[in-house]
C-alpha cells in the first residue's frame, strides 16, 4: 500500500499547557464528542467530527491527567493532580460531585453500564465509586505493585485492567473478588491501554512497542516495534485493519494491523505526542501533544474490496458472562498472580 499523501488536520487550539489525554464518546443521537485533559487544569469538550469547541469544565486546581465521557455523553469525569476526581454534567459543565483522594489521581474510567467510576493514581489503590450513591465510601482494590497509570473496564464490567507508571505489565483484576487474576507481561511501563470496540483485543503501548492481546484468553496476538518510544496507540474500531501510534518524535504513524507496515505518517505537532485515539466510526483520529494542541486527522478509506477482505477484527461472537467467569476461575486455579 502506498504511503498516504500529506494530510492536513483540523487543529484545535484552546489549551494553554500540554494535552495529556483524549477520549471519544460512542456515537449518540447528537453525534459523537471528544474530551481532552490538559496540564492547564481545564478539560474541554468538542464536537468529535469537526473539533469545534463546545465547553470547558472549570473547577480543578491542578493538572488534569485523565478524562472520559459516559456511554451517552451526558456526564464527564476527570482525574487530577489536585487529589480529586470530578464528575461533571456534560451538558451544563457543572460539577456533579468531587471525589477526594489522598494523592494525585492519574486515571479514571466509567463502567460500561455508567453506574460506576473507576480511579487510580499515586496511592496504588483502585477505587470504584457508585455514581448512584456518590457520597458513599468507594470500594477499594489494593495491592497494585506501583503508582497506577491507566485503568480500563472489560468483560461487561467484570474485569478491570490497570498498568503502573514505574513497572512493566498490565494487571487484570476480578471485580467480584478484588483479586489480581493475570498479568500481561511487558518490558516497559504501559503508558496506554485500550479495549477494542468489539471486545476482542487489548491494545497497549510500552516503550517502543505496540502490542495486541486477546482480551478473552490474554495471549499475545501481535507485537510491533516502533521507530521511537511511543506513549499511545489505538486500533481502528470498524474494520480493525489498522492502528495509530504517537510518541516522542512528534509524528503520528498509521500502521497495517496484520503486517505492522507503516502506511502513513502525519507531521504537524511541535512537541511529543502524548495521546492518540480513533473516533468511534474510524473515519478520523485525534492526537494530543506537549504543544498544547489537538489535531484531528482523516483516516483515508481503503477501497471496498480491501475493506471486505480485511476484517481480522470483524464479526466475532463475544464471550458470555458465564464464559468470562469460567475463564477467570481457570486463571485463578492456574495461580497467575
Amino acid at each position: 500500500m502506498d504511503k498516504k499523501k500529506v494530510a492536513v488536520p483540523l487543529v484545535c487550539h484552546g489549551h494553554s499547557r500540554p494535552v495529556v489525554d483524549l477520549f471519544y464518546s460512542p456515537i449518540t443521537p447528537d453525534g459523537f464528542f471528544l474530551i481532552s485533559a490538559s496540564k492547564d487544569s481545564t478539560p474541554m469538550l468538542r464536537n468529535g467530527e469537526t473539533g469545534d469547541w463546545i465547553g470547558t469544565f472549570e473547577g480543578h486546581k491542578g493538572a488534569v491527567w485523565s478524562c472520559c465521557l459516559d456511554t451517552n455523553a451526558l456526564r464527564a469525569a476527570s482525574a487530577s493532580a489536585d487529589f480529586t476526581a470530578k464528575l461533571w454534567d456534560a451538558l451544563t459543565g457543572d460539577v456533579l460531585h468531587s471525589f477526594d483522594h489522598k494523592h494525585i489521581v492519574r486515571t479514571c474510567s466509567f463502567s460500561e453500564d455508567t453506574n460506576f467510576l473507576l480511579t487510580g493514581g499515586f496511592e496504588k489503590i483502585l477505587r470504584i465509586f457508585d455514581l448512584n450513591r456518590p457520597d458513599a465510601s468507594p470500594r477499594e482494590i489494593e495491592h497494585s505493585p506501583g503508582s497506577i497509570r491507566t485503568v480500563v473496564w472489560l468483560h461487561s464490567d467484570q474485569t478491570i485492567l490497570s498498568s503502573c507508571s514505574d513497572s512493566g505489565g498490565v494487571r487484570l483484576w476480578d471485580v467480584r473478588s478484588g483479586k489480581m487474576v493475570h498479568t500481561l507481561e511487558t518490558k516497559s511501563s504501559v503508558t496506554s491501554a485500550e479495549v477494542s470496540k468489539d471486545g476482542r483485543y487489548i491494545t497497549t503501548a510500552d516503550g517502543s512497542s505496540v502490542k495486541f492481546w486477546d482480551a478473552n484468553h490474554f495471549g499475545l496476538v501481535k507485537s510491533y516495534d516502533m521507530p521511537c518510544n511511543v506513549e499511545s496507540a489505538s486500533l481502528e474500531p470498524k474494520f480493525g485493519d489498522k492502528f495509530i501510534a504517537g510518541g516522542e518524535d512528534m509524528w503520528i504513524r498509521l500502521f497495517d494491523f496484520n503486517t505492522g507496515e507503516e502506511i502513513g505518517c502525519n507531521k504537524g505537532h511541535h512537541g511529543p505526542v502524548h495521546c492518540v485515539r480513533f473516533s468511534p466510526g474510524g473515519e478520523s483520529y485525534a492526537s494530543g501533544s506537549e504543544d498544547g494542541t489537538i489535531r484531528i486527522w482523516q483516516t483515508g478509506s481503503l477501497n471496498p474490496k480491501e475493506k471486505e477482505s480485511s476484517v481480522p477484527n470483524g464479526p466475532s461472537k463475544p464471550m458470555t458472562s458465564d464464559e468470562v467467569g469460567t475463564k477467570l476461575e481457570d486463571l485463578k486455579l492456574g495461580g497467575s498472580n
